[in-house]
């Protein structure tokens, strides 16, 4: 009997991941597309480096459900090169870019992603829920007599608003009935029906771009392979290497959030790098994870990689066998649920907190939102969002030195510091010693301390030789291990000598 329910219960999972992996690779026809056209290469471009590294990810990444393809982030990093030296040196760039990635996940730099906080979180996801939907707004644009761009207007107007409202309340409501089948596959699979059995006239996914097309050809870039080449492409690939791995790590940071599970950056970065080598071999124009398409797959039940594996066959077979099917596929269902995408993406728990976390984690929650949403720049809004972090963190650190004094019996002053000594705090920690009133020997109790770094060396050394000059002693006490070997490391430097150092009169005193 537990063979039997074992076995009904692996059905209905390998139902619900291949039902999700259908989602999410229609979702993933129009994305493909946009990103294609931003790039200014062919959609086919897109759509085979989406099937590409979603299929490679999903069978070796660190991270089962999550979705990788061709994504805007990289998009917008290599129109310049394009435009400049042409598509093929598009092609060299991606594989030098998965080349990049496979060195940080050897060298396992994948677990500094621990270091972005996470205000900077919360601002990288709110950026990408308004970028998600602003990005939808292009649908609801059409060329006007004189080529350029105009709102829809009219019927057309309302027509698109109106299914576009009815699939996002098909994908919220149905939950409420039933989870047999994945609300986003059902809302685009009926709103669909009633578009293409009416024969209504609305934008299609075919009124974009064709997306029928043959097996993705192995393709050597045609680029000479020397110096000049790797001045070119090397620029572009790191910053698409770096982009692409923050996006991935942080969008595998959110779904093991939402999953209450976790995954292996590591693994991640060898696995994107793995997929960008060989989509680059293939004609491909590089990519990541997704942040929009994994929440619709962990939404519609997509937990393991049966359902990114889906996905990205699923997109093979539109483009073989599914075209005409696909480009008759209404605008209007896929702009509903990305709306709905970009409204469970936005962390809205962050609005509610702004009145109960300090205001430098609202500033920096504000300032990576808008750096994302104002210029597509993941990897400069995470770097400006941890590097504010890091100033208020030292900031705060700073201030909280201070130093308990007393007389002992023997004459001697002790200074007991607390707080971490480290650039930010050395000032203050100057200020705290009275070196001309102070009696001959000082010693000063690290026990509640750390000397951190060469800015603290340096205060230590000023501190004992502004002692020596009035011929008094100093003696540091209870240093930990770590601040011992730190300035053992650094006498070398700058000359400092623990047992007996005429210039600074520094000894230190090994308590037991």
């Amino acid at each position: 009997m537990n063979f039997i329910e074992a076995m009904k219960s692996s059905q209905l999972t390998a139902r619900i991941e291949i039902l999700s992996g259908v989602t999410v690779s229609l979702a993933l026809v129009p994305e493909a597309i946009a990103f294609s056209l931003i790039a200014n290469v062919s959609p086919l471009v897109g759509l085979y480096s989406a099937f590409i590294i979603g299929l490679v990810t999903a069978l070796v990444g660190g991270r089962p459900g999550m979705i990788s393809g061709a994504t805007g982030a990289i998009a917008v990093v290599v129109v310049s090169l394009v435009a400049r030296h042409g598509v093929e040196y598009l092609f060299a760039a991606v594989i030098l870019m998965g080349l990049i990635q496979i060195g940080i996940g050897l060298l396992r730099l994948g677990k500094f992603i621990r270091l972005v906080p996470h205000p900077v979180l919360f601002g990288f996801v709110n950026g990408l829920a308004i970028v998600i939907f602003m990005s939808q707004l292009d649908q609801f644009k059409t060329l006007g007599p004189d080529n350029s761009s105009q709102w829809l207007s009219g019927a057309p107007l309302w027509i698109m608003a109106g299914f576009v409202l009815v699939t996002m309340a098909i994908i919220y409501f149905l939950p409420k009935l039933t989870t047999a089948v994945p609300p986003s596959l059902a809302a685009i699979i009926s709103v669909s029906a009633v578009v293409i059995y009416f024969d209504i006239p609305t934008r299609t996914v075919g009124d974009i771009a064709s997306i029928a097309g043959g097996l993705p050809q192995f393709h050597l870039p045609l680029v000479a392979l020397n110096l000049e080449t790797l001045k070119i492409i090397f620029p572009y690939a790191l910053i698409m290497a770096l982009v692409g791995l923050i996006e991935s790590l942080l969008t595998l940071t959110v779904i093991d959030e939402m999953t209450e599970t976790r995954g292996r950056g590591n693994k991640e970065c060898l696995a994107q790098g793995s997929a960008n080598v060989l989509t680059g071999f293939f004609g491909g124009m590089g990519g990541c994870a997704m942040i929009g398409q994994s929440i619709i797959n962990i939404s519609s039940g997509g937990r393991k990689r049966l359902s990114a594996a889906t996905a990205a066959c699923g997109l093979l077979l539109f483009i073989l066998f599914g075209a005409p099917l696909i480009e008759r596929l209404p605008m209007a269902a896929l702009v509903g649920l990305m709306f709905m995408v970009a409204i469970g993406t936005f962390e809205w728990a962050s609005l509610r907190i702004m009145r109960k976390v300090p205001a430098a984690d609202v500033f920096v929650m504000v300032v990576v939102a808008t750096v994302t949403v104002l210029f597509h720049n993941l990897a400069v809004a995470v770097l400006i969002g941890v590097v504010i972090s890091a100033l208020v963190f030292s900031w705060e650190n700073a201030k909280m030195i201070r130093a308990r004094k007393h007389i002992a019996a023997d004459g001697a002053k002790h200074y007991h510091i607390y707080g971490p000594l480290f650039f930010g705090s050395t000032t203050v920690f100057q200020e705290k010693f009275d070196v001309m009133n102070d009696p001959q020997e000082v010693i000063i109790d690290f026990q509640e301390s750390r000397v951190v770094d060469h800015s603290a060396i340096e205060a230590l050394n000023r501190l004992t030789e502004r002692y020596a000059k009035v011929g008094k002693t100093v003696h540091l006490r209870h240093l930990s291990a770590d601040c011992r070997q730190l300035l053992e490391n650094a006498s070398a430097i700058i000359d400092v000598n623990y047992m007996e150092d005429p210039k600074y009169k520094l000894a230190v005193d090994e308590l037991a």
